[in-house]
């Protein structure tokens, strides 16, 4: 079975003519070297990556894991991505919501007709935008915080403090917080801030769930902590602890209302919430691999891609029940490489 695995920082996807930043392209290789190393371990499958020429070559150990096609003009990487979709039996793309790149992707790979193992472009398309994402969820009933978009909104939409940040952002790129109106009024004019939401700040402790998802339904992997630091009103996303926090029956059904509220979720889905004293409450759901997947084998004994694969059967192969979680740290301040593999 052959699987272009596309992670789009690493693989093409970032602007040419310019640097690609190289805390994007460290967390790239994180998942991208976990992926390949899960995939790797699975019979009969043979992993396709493309390989931005700006970037060190793969190492050996992980090269030998994939055929590699190295990116030369990344003005031609969608249409290399879409020949090379046409060849392969199924597609993985790891890419950030950002400018619809998810979705672009997606809406390719479906249009091949090869199998995808990621969420479909209708989950795609409501989970890229924050607003769209809190008022689907809570339009289900569950804890979402809302998210309001800023160019709808002249005044501050409820009491501050308040965080900002693109609509369709992934990380904790441009994401700010504004702790009172002189900081609110100052950051509104001081741009266009078309493409932002702002929703209130939930005290609490930043946490993640990673689960597997098929058909509406949910099943927990493990819960994690995320570091998550304010320079001065900056949030900087610097890692975590995956398997950080108990996978508690609450957040197990949790996982399975977001979903059934979002069927079109599947294979690996990461969802971010506030541990907050009234219960959590959901800032939004990646669906896509995230930087926890690295830790994910070490900390639960799964490999998750297997499982993915799995899912991906008709019928279907239900995963198997992960171990209980041992507490793995994903340091993006200090990475090394050999966290993923």
């Amino acid at each position: 079975m052959r699987i272009l695995v596309c992670e789009f920082v690493t693989g093409g996807g970032m602007p040419p003519g310019q640097p690609i930043p190289a805390s994007l392209a460290r967390e790239g290789d994180l998942m991208l070297r976990a992926l390949l190393a899960d995939l790797g371990d699975v019979p009969g499958v043979a992993p396709v990556v493309t390989r931005d020429a700006r970037l060190p070559p793969l190492p050996p150990q992980v090269h030998g894991m994939a055929h590699s096609i190295t990116v030369r003009d990344p003005a031609e990487s969608w249409a290399l991505w879409g020949d090379l979709a046409r060849t392969v039996d199924a597609v993985w793309p790891i890419a950030p919501e950002t400018d619809g790149a998810l979705e672009r992707f997606t809406r390719m790979v479906e249009a091949a007709g090869r199998r995808l193992l990621n969420s479909r472009a209708d989950a795609v398309a409501v989970t890229a935008s924050k607003a769209a994402t809190a008022a689907a969820l809570s339009a289900a009933g569950l804890p979402a915080v809302p998210a309001w978009r800023v160019e709808e909104v002249e005044e501050p939409p409820c009491d501050g403090p308040w965080i900002v940040k693109p609509d369709d952002g992934a990380g904790c790129t441009d994401t700010r917080l504004l702790r009172d109106r002189t900081e609110w009024d100052r950051w509104r004019i001081g741009a266009d801030r078309t493409g932002f939401v702002v929703q209130p700040f939930v005290p609490g402790a930043p946490a993640s769930l990673s689960m597997l998802c098929r058909d509406g339904r949910a099943w927990l992997l493990a819960a994690n902590r995320q570091h998550v630091r304010v320079s001065g009103s900056a949030l900087v996303y610097r890692g975590g602890v995956v398997g950080g926090l108990t996978a508690t029956r609450e957040l197990a059904g949790l996982a399975g209302r977001i979903a059934a509220a979002l069927p079109g979720l599947f294979g690996y889905v990461g969802v971010d919430f506030i541990a907050a004293s009234g219960g959590p409450a959901i800032l939004e759901v990646n669906p896509r691999l995230t930087t926890s997947y690295a830790g994910l084998r070490r900390a639960i004994g799964m490999n998750v891609a297997a499982a993915v694969l799995g899912l991906a059967r008709e019928p279907p192969v239900a995963p198997p029940l992960p171990d209980p979680a041992r507490p793995v740290t994903l340091n993006l301040e200090a990475l090394e490489w050999e966290a993923a593999l």
